[in-house]
């Protein structure tokens, strides 16, 4: 009852789109609902908390001059960055807890064995010595003619001596088959837009790299792309704004219903969602310009 009240107050339209939650609403408009609107928790992952953890250490590497980027000095920062992690979530205590402490603890060192291998492997992908990134876990906002305001975080932005730009994300996972590669795409070209917005450059590639698989992915994005993108995004706000104003989020079931954590909530497994938390219909819900709707997303 409580997080279901605190949701209730906390609850307002969204303002913004970031490439996660344009893929939440994509996947099921009403896990965009739950996440966005109603603020639902959500028990931390074991894979995600260790993405988590591997991206903070291939961010702090750079701060090491080039010649001590090494796969011993990128291992010696996980202890660390797993220390400053836990402390900023608290929550992540129980992400090993729900055994006895001696299993807790052997889950644990597997756990963090497995990102130390990640890192490892990325070595085998890029030269950090060879690297001198302009921006790391870059905070990005653009608001486009509509009004709608796009934002996310760039793992890495390369700059090169002729002022070509390269955006780079690292995946903890394995790459996709070749048929969803478009999807995996999608959040390089959200990022892509966004800088061509903000700097008026179109970013030279695009590159995914995935320590899972020891796969790296790249695309060389031109305007007409970007325009395209920028097109899908406005109907993708457009719908969400019409969502917001009737209440109306439709679960969309699929392979993915498996590892969310709301199903006690979906109409799809017999659940019931809480009260929508908005006035429906509200003058200023959205009903003006796209990106006027308030709050945060």
């Amino acid at each position: 009852m409580e997080n279901s009240t605190a949701a209730a107050v906390a609850a307002v339209p969204p303002a913004s789109l970031s490439p996660s939650r344009a893929s939440d609403f994509m996947q099921c408009p009403l896990l965009y609902r739950f996440r966005v609107i109603d603020k639902l928790p959500e028990k931390p992952s074991e894979a995600a908390t260790r993405g988590t953890l591997v991206h903070a250490v291939l961010e702090r590497l750079f701060d090491a001059p080039a010649a001590e980027r090494t796969p011993p000095a990128a291992k010696s920062l996980l202890p660390g960055q797993w220390d400053r992690l836990r402390a900023a979530k608290p929550e992540l205590a129980e992400l090993f807890g729900d055994a006895g402490e001696a299993d807790a603890g052997r889950r644990m060192a597997e756990w963090l064995a497995q990102a130390e291998a990640l890192v490892e492997r990325w070595f085998t992908l890029e030269d950090p010595t060879r690297l001198e990134p302009a921006e790391r876990e870059l905070f990005v906002e653009a608001e486009l003619e509509s009004g709608l305001k796009l934002r996310g975080i760039i793992d890495r932005v390369d700059v090169a001596p002729t002022g070509e730009v390269r955006i780079v994300d690292y995946k903890t996972g394995k790459a996709p088959r070749p048929e969803y590669a478009e999807g995996a795409l999608f959040q390089m070209k959200f990022y892509a837009l966004v800088v061509w917005r903000l700097k008026g450059v179109v970013p030279r590639r695009l590159q995914l790299v995935y320590l899972g698989s020891g796969d790296v992915l790249t695309y060389d994005p031109v305007p007409a792309d970007l325009e395209r993108v920028e097109r899908k995004l406005h109907a993708l706000w457009d719908a969400i704004r019409q969502a917001t104003e009737s209440g109306d989020w439709r679960p969309r079931r699929t392979k993915l219903c498996g590892w969310c954590d709301h199903q006690a909530v979906c109409p799809e497994f017999g659940g019931t969602p809480p009260p929508y938390p908005l006035q429906v219909g509200a003058p200023g819900s959205g009903t003006g310009e796209q990106g006027r709707m308030g709050g945060q997303a």
